[in-house]
């Protein structure tokens, strides 16, 4: 039985990138605030203490749920890479189509709740499969693609949701007919406040996609192509179609990120259904390294912020104080882990160097001895 050797290197360099990451942002931030008048000691201790309460707690778990599958959605496309910058538009049209669908059926909740999902996975899929498939028949970059995808998408919703249309008026609002109480999501009997039950949703396809990644030979066609498009085509990998599969799922992820709103919260999509969760998605995916599990946290760090940057106003901070924050930590994590990169591999090579060269004067002392 083979047995298990820690690679220390390999941990401490893993280790390196994060926490230099957030060194370089705490300091950052700490200078900018500085330099607003502010006391960025006291702007962490009540970050601290106010994200700390239960509720928050809650509340913090609920909002990093969407953010974790737009996370995921956006990381199917990084590991080919394919930046599928239309997750926002993905999921909005897919909330909207699937929202529609749910508030003109009346079925057992067992029956319209998956019905509700596969209808946002699917219509999801068929919007990100647009992009793919214009890219491997009329070489269109998928970035200029899923832009103007995002906005068809938002047109689109807004010429159906209208009184008269697909949509009924309440108010000064405009939303789709509510979805039956009989088809509302699950909430998990915690206190003070419910969580929302997609939680387990979420961790099952942020499972699924470790295991695709990690586990299956389309993964490794996935990994492979996004390292090298001709080295994966000389071993018989369809290179378009891995793009159009990839964009696809990538789709299909990002149909589900509406399900925890439409299904556990608001039960409509109105004209105030929540945007911009697609490229919130694209910062966290940088974030998490496209790793399933770095992405979580990276999702749960975006909801403490957003939950303590509230509070940051009450006590007279900037409104902008927290997305300050928000971009100096993307910045210095794609920042830090490719310093790390260049020094391992810099290391790596004079580890390298210094066997061949030791190989090569046992080389030559054996050629001396004979």
């Amino acid at each position: 039985m083979k047995s298990f050797k820690l690679d220390k290197n390999r941990l401490i360099l893993g280790l390196a990138a994060p926490l230099l990451a957030l060194v370089a942002a705490v300091v950052i931030t700490s200078v900018v605030l500085l330099a607003t008048g502010k006391d960025p000691l006291y702007a962490y201790s009540v970050m601290l203490d106010y994200g700390s309460k239960s509720d928050s707690q809650v509340w913090i778990i609920n909002k990093a749920i969407p953010y974790y599958l737009s996370a995921l959605a956006v990381a199917i496309g990084f590991r080919m890479n394919l930046f599928n910058i239309g997750v926002d538009g993905q999921y909005r049209i897919a909330a909207f189509f699937a929202a529609v669908v749910g508030g003109a059926l009346t079925l057992p909740g067992l029956v319209q709740i998956p019905l509700i999902i596969l209808v946002a996975v699917v219509v999801g899929a068929i919007w990100s499969g647009i992009a793919g498939f214009l890219k491997v028949t009329r070489g269109v970059s998928e970035v200029i693609t899923t832009i103007m995808l995002n906005f068809i998408a938002a047109s689109f919703i807004g010429y159906f949701l209208q009184e008269g249309r697909l949509a009924v008026k309440d108010g000064n609002l405009f939303h789709t007919p509510n979805i039956p109480e009989s088809s509302h999501f699950f909430f998990l009997p915690t206190s003070p406040d419910p969580i929302n039950g997609f939680v387990f949703l979420a961790a099952a396809v942020g499972l699924g996609y470790w295991f695709m990644l990690n586990r299956t030979r389309f993964g490794f066609d996935l990994r492979s192509v996004g390292r090298s498009e001709s080295a994966a085509q000389a071993s018989g990998v369809s290179v378009k179609k891995m793009v159009v599969t990839s964009m696809v799922l990538s789709g299909a992820a990002a149909g589900l990120v509406g399900m925890p709103i439409l299904l556990g919260e608001v039960h409509n999509y109105g004209n105030d259904f929540p945007a911009g969760i697609g490229f919130t998605g694209i910062a966290l995916a940088l974030l998490g390294r496209n790793n399933a599990v770095g992405m979580a946290f990276a999702a749960l760090l975006w909801g403490f912020l957003d939950r303590t940057g509230g509070r940051l106003e009450i006590e007279d901070y900037a409104s902008e104080t927290v997305e300050v924050m928000k971009g100096v930590i993307v910045l210095c994590v794609v920042i830090a882990y490719e310093l790390v990169r260049r020094y391992g591999l810099r290391r790596q090579q004079r580890t390298v160097g210094e066997q061949l060269a030791k190989q090569a004067r046992k080389n030559d002392k054996a050629e001396v001895s004979a």
